[in-house]
């Protein structure tokens, strides 16, 4: 049970949920494989367990957050999707994390259409932005996929990155 208010979002193949302690093995696992290293990792599990936490605190403090990916089916953790305006970031950023098994299915673009719908719809965030490395070729085709265009290079957090802009209202 948690402690603070997380909109449940629905999409054909997966349920975007709060984070929650039983979620530690999958984040665990995500954080300690090189899947992790445009995001902060590789960490052991303890760092894994900050990320979680990290997760919870700022949907308490922001508002919005990571939701959980939950395959629908069968009720895997297939990743993180949200929204995060860390301190030092230049406005909030949609972010997703998809985890070993799930890429190739059209899992993330599902995730991060619901996500965004639903953070420039209810949650009054638009235009959203991602930063992205430029050689995390994943990233950058998940972005394309849903229509994010490169709007500059910037440096953030002492790394080069691109700044991707999402169509404001786009579903």
């Amino acid at each position: 049970m948690t402690a603070f208010a997380t909109p449940i979002v629905e999409a054909a193949r997966l349920i975007l949920r709060e984070p929650r302690e039983s979620d530690l093995d999958a984040t665990a696992a995500f954080y300690a494989s090189d899947r992790s290293r445009f995001v902060g990792g590789p960490v052991d599990r303890t760092g894994a367990w900050r990320f979680l936490i990290g997760y919870v605190g700022h949907w308490v403090l922001r508002g919005y957050g990571f939701w959980t990916v939950e395959d629908r089916e069968t009720g895997a953790v297939a990743g993180r999707v949200g929204i995060v305006h860390h301190d030092g970031w230049p406005e909030p950023e949609l972010c997703w994390h998809i985890y070993d098994g799930f890429e190739g299915r059209g899992v993330g673009t599902e995730a991060v259409l619901a996500a965004r719908a639903h953070a420039q719809g209810p949650m009054g965030l638009s235009p959203l932005m991602s930063l992205i490395d430029p050689a995390n070729a994943r990233s950058l085709a998940l972005a394309r996929r849903v229509g994010a265009a490169h709007e500059r290079d910037t440096l953030h957090l002492g790394a080069k990155l691109g700044l991707w802009r999402h169509p404001a209202g786009a579903a």
